[in-house]
């Protein structure tokens, strides 16, 4: 019943979008929720020195996340920070978005330096998993090599294994393939779920959200709701065909009990913005930023990311892109974060 809620209210949302005339993808603020009194707070930390022609500086970025993390948690030492967010007992998931590369993806160096973080604050190198959906895309952007210089784990959503118990369900049949649960089963309704990986609901308590600054063309941005959303399920093909079921299925399934509620951080790893090419790497449709963006906002920092890639499509004269503002409305009515750019205060570290 609380699906069919929320999805009801997620239709009237995208209604009032249409009816509004929202074809841009551009936030406009009079989109925002009327009723939306609180406020998310982004605090962004730069230094000119991170990226040079790609290349990432690990030194300068592992003191931009000390100095950010500080900040943000308002504490003077790294270990005090890092323990306001997290226990030692925890088994903190550092989820990252692999498929693109170790250059326009999440940064294996801006993991190196939490997870440095954490290991600083006394959790034990087995409490700390770097994942992501498939283990081939961790491999190739790095994160293997990473885990055996920390004596980290690293792991596969999918390879774990679907928890039966725990799932996303919607009228949307989905064209199963091998390694989603259901997979060669038959029967009424087979298909309409989405079972959440083991590797979450029965190895974290904690998760860490560090996404990359990259365009996608359904869902506005490859960032924190999306990444997480996509690579903690099985049977999402049938969600990656069209912005419309994106924009129903990533805020409602980002807030299962299972993964929303484990979310402790988002980084926006905003060292090089790609806006043109998803998942594909693509160095001239990019601009280097030299920023990392730290939130408990989800949304905040998607509607960030979303107005910076706009402003970059249109400096560039590129193509339009593609209107999945509602996606970030629906989210703020599940209350996952703030959408009203009007409502996000942006802090940025000296």
């Amino acid at each position: 019943m609380k699906q069919l809620f929320i999805r009801f209210i997620c239709a009237c949302q995208s209604l009032i979008a249409l009816a509004a005339g929202a074809q841009s993808l551009r936030v406009d603020p009079r989109l925002a929720r009327p009723d939306a009194a609180q406020s998310a707070r982004v605090l962004v930390v730069q230094d000119s020195e991170a990226i040079q022609t790609f290349k990432p500086n690990a030194e300068v970025i592992r003191a931009m996340v000390n100095r950010a993390i500080t900040n943000f948690t308002g504490t003077t030492q790294i270990t005090d920070a890092w323990r306001s967010l997290v226990a030692t007992q925890d088994i903190v998931g550092i989820k990252v978005f692999s498929a693109p590369g170790a250059i326009c993806g999440t940064r294996p160096d801006v993991v190196a330096a939490v997870v440095q973080g954490l290991l600083q604050a006394g959790l034990p190198p087995k409490h700390i998993i770097v994942w992501d959906q498939y283990a081939v895309d961790l491999r190739l952007a790095g994160f293997f090599e990473l885990g055996e210089r920390f004596g980290i784990r690293v792991a596969s959503s999918a390879a774990a294994g679907y928890d039966e118990k725990e799932s996303y369900d919607t009228a949307l049949l989905g064209h199963l393939i091998w390694g989603d649960l259901e997979f060669g089963k038959k029967g009424e309704g087979i298909g309409r779920k989405s079972f959440v990986s083991k590797l979450v609901t029965r190895e974290m308590t904690k998760i860490i959200n560090v996404t990359p600054l990259l365009n996608h063309n359904f869902a506005g941005v490859s960032g924190n709701l999306y990444g997480l959303a996509m690579g903690s399920v099985d049977n999402t093909v049938r969600f990656e065909q069209s912005g419309e079921r994106l924009a129903s299925a990533v805020p409602e399934i980002y807030a299962l009990r299972a993964l929303g509620d484990r979310v402790v951080l988002n980084i926006v790893d905003a060292l090089i913005c790609q806006y043109e090419g998803g998942q594909q790497m693509l160095l001239h449709y990019s601009s280097t930023l030299n920023e990392l963006r730290f939130s408990k906002d989800p949304v905040a920092l998607d509607v960030l990311s979303v107005q910076e890639l706009e402003r970059l499509r249109g400096g560039g004269k590129t193509a339009a892109s593609t209107n999945a503002f509602e996606l970030y409305q629906n989210a703020s009515l599940l209350e996952l974060g703030v959408s009203d750019p009007n409502r996000i205060r942006i802090e940025r570290v000296p």
